[in-house]
């Protein structure tokens, strides 16, 4: 029976435990979509995670859909990651940079030239994004020509090798939380007359192409992909769900994937859905402790855990879980703001007990 401290090898990479860190925004970058310095700092004093998936990465210019969030589209801002990569690295750590372009979600504040941002079809969503002059409506957004999808399909497959050749063990595929690969597959936002939709294949099509894309770029087992079924983030409804992410999961089979990562924020029982469905390595998320995660491990319903505030307040969450220490709390006011507070300023265990001392 498998534990959270057990090896597991994903795709090309082996991981030294199964506890998994998530993917979470931070928005420590600056305009230029360039880490700061103490991003390596950060993500090194959680290099002891089995595997840290980065927070979401832009893509391209276009992709882009909050203030200070980091890109791979420019040498910059590659060169920006090394230090990160590094930090990893030193301290025996494994890491997998999240691509993600936002789509609809994101507003013409933060996209070139002020344009419109781009989705499967015209239909607006229903809701707010944050800006530094203060929340603003989502806008209308233009539906995406077939040149646009073809170009987007690329920009998916350069981020990816630009993330290799930054140093990065692998890559994982953002098609969750309302953004533009999810758009495509949801039954409210795509409403496309052409090959990529109506039918769950059409609407399956988009992700399939940058799936392969990326795996001709940097290899299959440096690849992950994420989803999050039904998941009502970012005015999203996918009312066949059950139909869609079983297509999708039965077509992994046999590609030679790293992992699939699933996130059930609905609590629906989508690990129960989907695992028996997957044959390669499976990750399980949202809102899981460490009980709850051993019970997925020893049911058979994960490979691995991923953990996500756990991990902004815990740097040494391994340990803690190992030692069944007590976790600190995260501050919420800080998940996004400017810099270190908040940020690279938990103690480790180690720090708490000198400081009780």
């Amino acid at each position: 029976m498998p534990t959270l401290f057990d090896i597991l090898t994903v795709g090309e990479v082996e991981l030294a435990n199964r506890i998994i860190m998530a993917p979470m925004t931070r928005s420590r970058a600056d305009d230029k979509g360039l880490q700061p310095a103490f991003a390596a700092r950060y993500y090194g004093q959680r290099a002891s995670a089995g595997l840290i998936i980065t927070e979401a990465t832009n893509i391209s210019p276009m992709a882009r859909g909050y203030v200070r969030t980091p890109g791979i589209y420019t040498f910059e801002q590659a060169e920006s990651w090394f230090p990160v990569v590094e930090a990893v690295h030193t301290r025996g750590g494994k890491i997998f940079m999240q691509l993600f372009h936002t789509g609809r979600i994101a507003l013409p504040d933060f996209l070139p030239g002020g344009v419109p941002p781009l989705a499967p079809s015209a239909v607006r969503a229903r809701g707010r994004n944050y800006t530094d002059e203060g929340m603003k409506e989502f806008v209308t957004p233009r539906e995406m020509s077939a040149e646009e999808i073809a170009q987007t399909v690329k920009d998916f497959a350069t981020a990816a090798a630009n993330a290799a050749a930054a140093g990065f063990d692998g890559v994982e595929l953002h098609a969750a939380s309302g953004y533009l690969v999810q758009q495509f597959l949801t039954t409210n936002v795509n409403l496309r007359a052409d090959e990529y939709g109506g039918s769950v294949e059409n609407r399956a099509r988009f992700f399939f192409e940058v799936l392969d894309a990326m795996t001709e770029s940097v290899g299959a087992g440096r690849v992950g992909v994420k989803f999050s079924p039904r998941m009502p983030f970012n005015d999203i409804e996918e009312r066949d769900a059950e139909e869609v992410y079983a297509y999708i999961v039965r077509e992994l089979n046999g590609r030679g994937l790293a992992y699939v990562h699933v996130g059930d924020f609905t609590g629906e029982g989508w690990h129960a859905r989907l695992r028996p469905l997957y044959e390669g390595v499976y990750f399980a998320g949202a809102g899981l402790t460490k009980e709850s995660g051993e019970e997925l491990l020893a049911g058979g319903l994960a490979d691995a855990v991923v953990y996500g505030t756990k991990f902004i307040s815990n740097p040494d969450l391994p340990r803690r879980f190992k030692l069944g220490a007590p976790l600190n709390e995260p501050d919420q006011a800080t998940f996004y703001t400017p810099g270190e507070r908040g940020y690279t300023d938990y103690p480790t265990l180690s720090q708490a007990t000198q400081a009780a001392a």
